[in-house]
């Protein structure tokens, strides 16, 4: 992956993009929110969170999760939305889609416009690009971080990833932070 790509540049003038590959019924996931929100806070607008969706086969309610999270960036709220389901992971594990729902009925989105979402696909396609993406420059779990050109994977360990990403952006941002 090279920073010239489209995926690479930020729609905030002068941010870093961190691209976060995540799948929505992933405890590791969950478990990699605190180093997102402290990502978040440390750099502001500085660094430009964007989710990306793998969504693994080993989790049955990923593939709708994924398109659901899409719906939610659609209506303005994606982060707070994602952040909520995984949260609430073991809800996800045992309702499936009605708590995608509910979850956006909860957080004051349009709910329905949620269900018919899910049934209409119609962000099935952002979700195969991403995950085609990601197998191409080899995520094979999540969470996986993209930053400055570097895949930084948080599926096999999360320990130090945060520093590692904190020094990246650092040093793309111009020494400080």
């Amino acid at each position: 992956m090279t920073d010239a790509s489209p995926e690479s540049t930020p729609t905030r003038a002068g941010a870093v993009v961190l691209d976060v590959w995540c799948e929505l019924q992933c405890p590791d996931c969950r478990t990699a929110l605190g180093d997102v929100r402290a990502l978040r806070e440390r750099y502001g607008d500085r660094l430009e969170l964007r989710l990306r969706h793998f969504p693994l086969e080993k989790h049955k309610h990923s593939f709708a999760a994924a398109q659901a999270a899409e719906e939610a960036l659609a209506q303005g709220r994606g982060w707070p939305y994602v952040e909520a389901v995984l949260e609430r992971v073991e809800e996800l594990d045992r309702e499936g889609e009605p708590f995608l729902v509910e979850m956006a009925r909860e957080l004051g989105l349009d709910a329905e416009e949620f269900d018919t979402a899910l049934i209409d696909g119609r962000h099935i396609l952002i979700v195969d690009a991403d995950q085609a993406e990601g197998k191409a420059i080899g995520v094979t779990g999540t969470p996986t971080y993209v930053i400055g050109g570097e895949r930084l994977d948080g599926g096999k360990s999360q320990e130090g990833l945060r520093a590692r990403i904190e020094e990246i952006a650092d040093r793309l941002l111009g020494g400080g932070a």
